[in-house]
């Protein structure tokens, strides 16, 4: 798929599954480009724009990789962050924890470009109750301003009740990060029903 249709598909998918324009719209623009498809997978099921998972499916990070392309339209030097986000905690009829952050890694560098990666949140799996409707799950992959050096203090504690209310918007601004990339997935309980 060229880099022109993944930006309509991904217009597309983020208007039908009401986040953008949304709870989403703060952290992606409605006329929102991408520079660079962003790869998720767990396992060998891949995430390709609202993918539907079981919170089993997603207990181990996700792998995630996205093309050198984009580090060639910035600096060769430049590095990234990766921000895991549910914005429809505890559930979407009443998403009053949101956004909750369940993983953050920055300084990644693209496919084959080598880098040293940083676990800023540690990764604590989707984990939506059998009684809520699925939950809508943001991938977002930011360029890192030249000489940004975060510490995991500088995104918030590792409990259980650290991790809602962030708000990523405000922290992309913050430390000056340019949103390159952008996937999502739905995910329900193992229990649930539809």
């Amino acid at each position: 798929m060229s880099l022109a249709d993944h930006v309509a598909a991904l217009r597309s998918s983020l208007s039908s599954a009401n986040l953008v324009p949304g709870p989403a719209s703060a952290l992606i623009p409605a006329d929102f480009a991408p520079t660079t498809p962003l790869a998720v997978s767990f396992g060998d099921k891949a995430v390709t724009l609202g993918t539907f998972f079981r919170a089993g499916e997603c207990k181990q990070a996700p792998r995630i990789s996205f093309l050198p392309e984009e580090a060639e339209k910035a600096a060769s030097s430049a590095s990234y962050l990766f921000m895991l986000t549910d914005p429809d905690a505890p559930t979407p009829d009443d998403p009053k924890f949101a956004f909750w952050r369940h993983y953050v890694v920055g300084g990644l560098k693209p496919e084959g470009k080598g880098g040293e990666a940083k676990t800023l949140t540690e990764y604590l799996g989707p984990g939506p109750k059998d009684d809520s409707k699925p939950h809508r799950y943001l991938f977002l992959l930011y360029r890192e301003p030249a000489g940004l050096s975060l510490a995991k203090e500088d995104v918030g504690g590792e409990e259980f009740v650290q991790r809602r209310f962030f708000k990523p918007a405000e922290f992309a601004e913050k430390h000056g990060l340019k949103l390159v990339g952008v996937n999502w997935m739905t995910c329900a309980g193992d229990g649930w029903v539809a």
